[in-house]
């Protein structure tokens, strides 16, 4: 399977599917209703792969997150599960798709889940459509990774600066959590931060002592730093030269390492208050 331009194998793409369609569901509640439906709230951190998923993050207080399997969904009855998903939608809890969206050959099952509109994806519903639905859910909003059209010249220009980036050039993490700064300094030959979540104050550590202002974004080993406000840096990529950016939008499992042009990633990486500073790698 392809998808984003990036080759999935079968024990990834597996993962994947188990990731976007769990066989427990997290379900955001009211803290009073959890009794309601008889199943204890969720206690401690989801995995990382569901909060990615799912996307929820930073659960407020009068809100509690209920682990469903989908036989208990089922014998909650269609008029629970309907509130149930509206509560979703309501809560931003993300993959609550149209019935309409899903493959014709299940379109009768997920409209029998709820209301008729909208529904969620079981492993017995995803089974068989894993391809189809998988390449949608990761092409959503998503820009495709060039990676494959950078001339080999650059790959070979770039080596002495990033001795990594080619490897992680179009590829899907094994997990979420490694993230956009362990990406740059993986590339730049720190092989072990390609599997991290790297936190800001290591990165900055890195920065400092490998780094000095300036570069230029169509030279390899110009590193690409975004900071809020309060200098914070919030996102970072790397030039590998010829105006190509080697970056990773986010943490989640659904973030693949990819190529862009230098003006796609800065578009992608725009948001109000961000300022962008550039970096020289001191070893090119």
């Amino acid at each position: 399977m392809f998808s984003l331009g990036i080759e999935l194998g079968p024990e990834l793409m597996a993962r994947q599917a188990a990731w976007f369609a769990p066989t427990h569901q997290p379900f955001l509640i009211p803290r009073e209703g959890s009794s309601r439906i008889g199943i204890e709230p969720r206690r401690g951190e989801l995995d990382a792969e569901l909060r990615d998923t799912f996307e929820i993050y930073n659960v407020p207080d009068y809100l509690v997150c209920v682990l469903v399997s989908e036989e208990e969904f089922n014998d909650l009855g269609r008029m629970a599960r309907a509130v149930l998903l509206h509560n979703q939608i309501t809560f931003a809890r993300q993959v609550i798709p149209s019935v309409r969206s899903a493959p014709a050959e299940v379109r009768a099952q997920a409209a029998a889940q709820a209301d008729g509109h909208r529904f969620v994806w079981w492993p017995s519903l995803l089974e068989g459509h894993e391809i189809p639905v998988l390449d949608e859910y990761l092409r959503h909003g998503r820009r495709p990774s060039r990676h494959l059209e950078v001339p080999e010249h650059i790959w070979e220009n770039s080596r002495a600066a990033l001795p990594g980036a080619r490897a992680l050039a179009g590829t899907f993490p094994h997990a979420s959590g490694p993230n956009c700064l362990g990406t740059v300094m993986a590339a730049a030959g720190r092989s072990d931060a390609a599997g991290r979540w790297m936190l800001r104050e290591p990165f900055e550590e890195w920065l400092s002592s490998t780094a000095a202002p300036g570069g230029s974004d169509d030279d390899a080993g110009t590193v690409l730093v975004w900071r809020s406000p309060d200098g914070l840096v919030q996102h970072a990529a790397v030039a590998i030269g010829g105006g190509y950016v080697l970056h990773k939008p986010s943490q989640g499992w659904m973030s693949p390492r990819k190529i862009l042009t230098a003006k796609e990633a800065i578009a992608s990486a725009r948001q109000p208050g961000r300022r962008l500073t550039r970096y020289k790698l001191r070893t090119v």
